[in-house]
């Protein structure tokens, strides 16, 4: 039986943003996609949820200090 990775308690959430939510997402932070962390294609998360090279990810982590902490990746091959 295969395990569901997203389930995991150490896997924080990870969502694939629209274009429109990815391109408000980064001009509110004011920068361009190419400056965001990488994330592969083939990283086992990006393939569970079936994100493709250009996607921009919202990884919502659990924190014991800031309650929960928001970082994006872009996706790459």
């Amino acid at each position: 039986m295969k395990k569901d990775i997203l389930k995991h308690e150490l896997v924080p959430d990870h969502v694939i943003l629209s274009k429109s939510e990815a391109t408000k997402t980064l001009k509110k932070m004011d920068i361009h996609p190419e400056q965001l962390p990488r994330i592969k294609s083939d990283d086992p998360v990006s393939k569970a949820i079936g994100a493709k090279e250009g996607d921009v990810l919202e990884i919502t982590r659990k924190s014991s200090t800031a309650g929960k902490f928001v970082t994006y990746r872009l996706v790459q091959d």
